[in-house]
């Protein structure tokens, strides 16, 4: 426990202090309108899972969730985080993952464990749509103090995870996408990957000469080619992205981007929980007390902060 007040103590948990440089791969395909990102999280997953004694089905619908929010941040230009959520009233009420503009990736969910457990005795290999059952799924992009939030949401549609983002890409930004989503415990432990290809929009970069008909033509030829990856491809450690693409687009000379790097990315610190605390009043403090102590946990790294009550001072009424 910190001897340091409090309100003054920015300590960080013990987390990982981890970085893969080559987190997300951007590429593109010459002169066509296609373009996308592979995600590959690595031992970052693991690091991010681990921490949750979730069962197996949910910890890999987190990590699906993380590889997809980071796919969809780093095709964003903003200043903040991107999440995303799903809600719904299934097992899993609550599904987060978050990656702010500088690859700090992070992510967990809430479930009913009985009604976890009544589900896999049914089926046991659920798919996301038991997992969350109905709701509605939101991306969401903050800025923070600099400016206004901007959110889409969408009810939840769709059997997996990839799809429910299909149904909000399809509906809310009418967009050409396909997304491929993997998440698995290997032998080097939990592996999270994604893979996302757009149409682009008639714009720069695309043959001139190109008609929408070849456009066409061309989108089929990539989401034909790129509907052979296999999820023991994504989350091969030893299968570099470059080796990868390559070998999904050989014939259309791919084209590899600078990659971008994602980190362990909770954001949570003794200082930042304990100006929560500041705001309730001292009878609500009182209150929270057990045996003399505040216990606050971050749903993210699964941390419990121990505040002593005595060192904690409340609002005046």
């Amino acid at each position: 426990m910190s001897e340091t007040p409090a309100f003054l103590d920015g300590g960080r948990p013990p987390v990982p202090d981890l970085v893969v440089p080559r987190g997300v791969t951007p590429f593109f395909l010459p002169r066509r309108p296609v373009r996308g990102r592979l995600v590959r999280l690595g031992p970052l997953a693991d690091a991010l899972l681990a921490r949750h004694d979730n069962h197996p089905v949910v910890t890999a619908l987190t990590g699906q969730a993380l590889g997809l929010a980071a796919a969809l941040s780093t095709a964003l230009k903003f200043h903040g985080s991107f999440s995303l959520q799903a809600k719904g009233d299934g097992p899993v009420r609550l599904l987060l993952a978050d990656c702010t503009d500088t690859g700090a990736l992070r992510g967990y969910a809430q479930m009913d464990a009985a009604r976890l457990d009544a589900l896999l005795a049914v089926d046991p290999r659920p798919g996301a749509d038991s997992l969350l059952g109905k709701g509605h799924l939101a991306f969401t992009v903050d800025p923070g103090e600099a400016g206004d939030r901007h959110q889409g949401i969408v009810s939840i549609a769709g059997a997996s995870l990839a799809e429910m983002a299909l149904h909000y890409f399809s509906n809310s930004e009418q967009l050409r996408c396909l997304v491929h989503l993997a998440c698995d415990r290997t032998e080097s432990g939990w592996r999270a990957a994604a893979f996302v290809l757009e149409k682009i929009a008639g714009a720069g970069g695309i043959d001139p000469e190109m008609s929408e008909d070849a456009q066409e033509e061309e989108w089929r030829t990539a989401t034909i080619l790129a509907a052979t990856l296999t999820d023991a491809e994504l989350l091969d450690d030893d299968l570099e992205p470059e080796r990868l693409l390559l070998r999904l687009f050989h014939a259309e000379g791919v084209i590899v981007d600078r990659a971008r790097s994602l980190s362990f990315g909770c954001r949570c610190s003794r200082a930042r929980l304990a100006g929560i605390l500041e705001g309730f009043s001292a009878d609500d403090l009182d209150h929270m007390a057990v045996a003399g102590d505040i216990v606050m946990t971050c749903e993210f790294c699964n941390y419990d902060f121990h505040f002593p009550r005595d060192a904690v001072r409340g609002t005046e009424v």
